[in-house]
């Protein structure tokens, strides 16, 4: 059996509470898992569709022995029990439109710098799309991706939307859902190494990666995905 990697107490209480929730609610189907590396710095980056993609990816990426380490609202760290949880697992508060923003770069940039997996949803909330498709995508992630040497592994998911969906305000447990994670291999960004980071080419990056997402996302859902990205575009 491989060895997993050491998360500590509170990423054992996390899972404790997360995995009984998640296989009630749902059955997982990981396609192409093999291709989250078992040790070393990775970026997974992925489509946000319901407010359950956290609980489902922190299962998907745990069973593939890692540890995740989420980018996530700095609101929650508020929450009691929950922000607790979140800070002795050491995931990684946003902190949007104040001067801490730049903050949340930092801390995923020295987590990656020390061999972790970094979870980001580039949408920054969950698309408004009424189909589900990826909307457009801050370039944070773009930021994260050239400035370290890891693989950026692109994973679609699909089948949270259908047990949760905010916007309409419908949770829908049964019949039992079946939650996919298609893992991509790594995007190749060699062309843009090295490269003045200007804001055109952190937008074209960002929108390659998220490409590589929907693209994913179509195969999963077995149907073609639109042109470009959802809503207005995000710096």
């Amino acid at each position: 059996m491989a060895n997993r990697e050491k998360g500590g107490f509170w990423v054992g209480v996390a899972a404790a509470i997360v995995y009984p929730m998640s296989f009630v609610l749902g059955r997982h189907r990981i396609l192409h898992g093999e291709r989250i590396p078992r040790q070393g710095a990775a970026l997974l980056v992925m489509n946000h569709i319901s407010h359950l993609d956290p609980c489902y990816d922190a299962v998907f990426v745990h069973r593939r022995y890692r540890v995740p380490h989420f980018l996530a609202k700095h609101s929650l760290w508020n929450v009691p029990i929950m922000g607790r949880i979140l800070k002795g697992a050491n995931q990684i508060p946003v902190y949007r439109g104040t001067t801490d923003a730049q903050q949340s770069l930092r801390e995923a940039h020295k987590a990656l710098a020390t061999g972790l997996i970094v979870v980001i949803y580039p949408e920054g909330t969950i698309t408004k799309d009424p189909d589900g498709w990826p909307a457009n995508s801050r370039t944070g992630v773009a930021r994260l991706a050239l400035q370290h040497d890891g693989p950026v592994i692109p994973v679609a998911r699909w089948g949270t939307l259908d047990l949760y969906n905010h916007y309409q305000k419908k949770f829908r447990p049964f019949p039992r859902k079946t939650i996919t994670h298609f893992v991509g291999e790594p995007v190749d960004l060699s062309a843009y190494r090295g490269k003045e980071e200007t804001l055109p080419m952190l937008r074209e990056v960002t929108d390659l990666l998220m490409g590589a997402v929907k693209e994913h996302l179509a195969e999963v859902r077995q149907e073609p995905a639109p042109e470009g990205f959802y809503g207005p575009r995000k710096a």
